[in-house]
């Protein structure tokens, strides 16, 4: 799917919960693109990675996925591999695994879950602070833990410029 696709495609459920929460479309919307592949790669309308930490209740899937840790284990349920990398002149392990994620059964209800998640979770408190400010809240919820990858916020900064040219 096209970037502009979307973004047309999705705008009026991010639209939805700026009204109801004040996290700017933007933001949403360039969450939901950087995690999904701009859409392709969404499955059960899991737009966000939001993980589902019990695995037991029917509204989990098993996905594989990557995540970037310090230590050589592998976090999760069903390890694949586990390769040292150097970021940014630290030491990490590049963990490919599956893992247990949310599904939905509608892109809105992944939308609506997804600003929840940030209201139910203190650890971002500083980025609710500053929802107001897609950029700043990037940085907040990279640092509160949001992805393993240790470049997430320099790379929703980029997408939002994505995001950015389509939104009217």
């Amino acid at each position: 799917m096209t970037a502009k696709l979307f973004v047309d495609k999705n705008l009026p459920h991010a639209k939805s919960v700026e009204q109801k929460t004040g996290l700017t479309a933007v933001a949403i919307l360039t969450q939901a693109a950087l995690e999904s592949a701009w859409g392709k790669v969404a499955p059960g309308n899991m737009f966000f990675g939001v993980k589902d930490t019990d695995g037991i209740n029917g509204n989990e899937q098993l996905i594989t996925t990557t995540e970037y840790t310090r230590t050589a284990k592998n976090p999760m349920p069903v390890p694949i591999s586990s390769t040292p990398v150097l970021i940014k002149g630290v030491k990490m392990f590049k963990h490919k695994g599956k893992d247990y994620f949310r599904k939905y059964n509608s892109p809105e209800d992944s939308f609506n879950d997804h600003a929840q998640f940030f209201f139910k979770n203190k650890r971002y408190t500083k980025a609710l602070a500053v929802r107001g400010d897609y950029n700043r809240f990037f940085e907040e919820i990279a640092k509160a833990g949001y992805a393993t990858d240790p470049n997430y916020a320099d790379t929703l900064k980029a997408v939002a410029k994505s995001v950015v040219k389509y939104i009217k």
